[in-house]
């Protein structure tokens, strides 16, 4: 016999295409909305600067914020535009270009949050 999420239903006539996780129709499936409600983050905002794998250039990275995809990612278009550069969010983590953790830290400060300086 073979597992039963080999032969899991994917698409029905009736229903159109079905979640494989909990195996309700995608305008039914609760998987997402669980994703949706539970963001990543233990309530401590982690801000430190990087160089690993970046040709020598320092990033600053934000990681442990307890937010959604979209809040994520208008907080870090507010962070970029206040410090002036570019940057990007990728899995739940902020990276402004260049060396910026006390404007960042600062500025998260403002905004309510718990910053930590982290690494060295």
């Amino acid at each position: 016999m073979k597992s039963s999420s080999a032969g899991a239903l994917v698409y029905s006539t009736e229903t159109g295409r079905m979640c494989p996780a909990c195996r309700q129709p995608l305008a039914q499936c609760a998987c997402k909305a669980q994703a949706k409600a539970v963001p990543a983050g233990d309530g401590v905002v982690r801000v430190s600067r990087q160089t690993k794998g970046r040709g020598g250039k320092s990033v600053t990275v934000v990681k442990g914020l307890a937010l959604d995809a979209i809040a994520l990612a208008l907080l870090g278009k507010q962070l970029r535009t206040q410090c002036g550069s570019g940057g990007t969010v990728k899995d739940g983590v902020i990276e402004v270009q260049g060396d910026h953790v006390d404007t960042i830290v600062a500025a998260l400060a403002k905004l309510g949050h718990q910053p930590k300086k982290a690494g060295a």
